[in-house]
């Protein structure tokens, strides 16, 4: 049980990375949108491709999920 396994070959074409973002990072035009929150989650692609802003972790994990994605945490 103690062989190696290459990672760099697998396929991880439907990982998604959900980290915490800021609100004061945004543009003005998405802050406007957010009330008082300070913090919200976003889902990215292993590429770093931004999928999705979204409220809470919990509804990134969700979000990612429901669309066949396999979601961990980035800091």
């Amino acid at each position: 049980m103690n062989t190696p396994f290459d990672f760099k070959e697998a396929d991880q074409s439907n990982l998604v990375y959900v980290r915490p973002v800021a609100v004061a990072d945004l543009p003005d035009a998405v802050r406007g949108e957010l009330g008082d929150k300070t913090t919200i989650y976003a889902v990215h692609r292993a590429d770093g491709e931004r999928l999705a802003l979204v409220k809470d972790r919990k509804l990134a994990f969700m979000l990612a999920r429901q669309n066949d994605f396999a979601p961990v945490t980035v800091h």
